[in-house]
């Protein structure tokens, strides 16, 4: 069953309706019934009860999302609660390690204590801690210097500054979000390849497609980086909705 994306956004937000300056148009777009005038909404084109929302040449009437734009803008929210998400947790790891890097020589004394602990619970399920990965990483990350991982948290908080600052682009559909995602996003693909090859996961492999599609995603639907004409069709494609938009409500060709 095909979304009505006209229809439930204007369960949502309210329907948009406008009265052109142009009778034969403004006849199309308006109706008196025994409760009142109505007046046929610009996005879902329903006859809806009350004075218009705004009035003036059908060239100046509002620029309202409908059908694939709505769609579009749907799914860019999609990301950005992702962007959102991804931003938050790296926020939380940045300062951990900002902590661990505080009390490095606690936290180790800690860790060797739970180790020792563990150890022979683990052997009894035939799984060598003394060998594993893990615990080997966080071994490692014991030897680097507090300069180092200070570094490391920093580098962490600009990367979470730029997610959520294309959380933020993404929620409000800005074009200058859609490329810093594009571009954000692709320059991480080689790394995330890379990852991949050393040691394969279900997690790897579904962040790895999800990048890849968003970058598409944008780059074609928005028509980013001269494709499919680049800016200039993106808005000559707006502007040519502007101007049809109550000419399309109200049943006339375009």
């Amino acid at each position: 069953m095909a979304i009505d994306w006209n229809r439930r956004t204007c369960a949502r937000k309210g329907h948009v309706t406008y009265a052109p300056d142009d009778p034969r148009l403004r006849v199309r777009l308006h109706a008196g019934t025994a409760l009142g005038e109505v007046w046929r909404c610009l996005r879902c084109g329903d006859f809806v009860l009350g004075e218009p929302h705004g009035s003036g040449p059908a060239a100046d009437a509002p620029l309202v999302p409908r059908g694939k734009v709505l769609r579009d803008l749907f799914i860019l929210r999609c990301l950005a609660v992702e962007r959102a998400a991804r931003g938050v947790f790296v926020v939380l790891v940045a300062v951990a390690v900002w902590r661990f890097s505080n009390s490095e020589n606690a936290v180790r004394r800690l860790f060797d204590e739970y180790l020792d602990v563990f150890r022979p619970v683990f052997r009894h399920f035939h799984y060598d801690l003394d060998h594993s990965p893990v615990v080997g990483s966080l071994q490692r990350a014991f030897g680097y210097r507090h300069s180092t991982l200070l570094l490391v948290a920093a580098l962490l908080l600009a990367y979470a500054l730029i997610e959520l600052v294309e959380a933020v682009g993404l929620w409000y559909a800005k074009r200058w979000a859609e490329y810093l995602t594009v571009v954000s996003t692709s320059v991480f693909l080689p790394l995330e390849i890379y990852e991949l090859g050393e040691h394969i996961s279900w997690v790897k492999i579904a962040t790895l497609v999800v990048n890849i599609l968003a970058v598409l995603y944008i780059a074609l639907a928005k028509r980013l980086f001269g494709l499919r004409g680049g800016r200039r069709a993106y808005d000559a494609e707006r502007h040519s909705a502007s101007l049809l938009e109550v000419t399309r409500s109200a049943g006339t060709p375009g």
